[in-house]
């Protein structure tokens, strides 16, 4: 059975980079045609596809957060991650790592605060 787990610190000061660690069980981060997203939710706000790193290591990332947003990997653990630099209270949302669009961690919460 194929589980996702977030993992990073819960609170996180504005301008700082918000690091979130996934790690997958039951299924390969390198495997042919899979797809790692990040997606968050912010308070009172839809869902939001942040960027995507796919089974050979190709990453794509929303526009609007481009500049911003890094996903990478690490195969010997099977864990992807991601980082978000200059954060802000804006960036408070419960975060999401998901294989495809079907399989979803459990969340976690993010405040951006002082």
């Amino acid at each position: 059975q194929m589980q996702l787990q977030e993992s990073g610190p819960g609170l996180v000061k504005p301008s700082q980079t918000l690091s979130l660690t996934c790690t997958v069980s039951g299924d390969s981060i390198t495997a042919s045609g899979s797809t790692w997203s990040w997606i968050r939710q912010s308070p009172g706000k839809g869902l939001e596809w942040m960027g995507v790193i796919a089974g050979d290591g190709f990453t794509v990332y929303r526009p609007s957060l481009e500049s911003r947003t890094s996903i990478s990997r690490d195969t010997s653990k099977n864990q992807f991650s991601l980082q978000l630099t200059s954060v802000t209270p804006e960036d408070t949302a419960v975060y999401y790592c998901v294989r495809g669009l079907t399989v979803w961690g459990q969340g976690t919460q993010v405040t951006v605060s002082s």
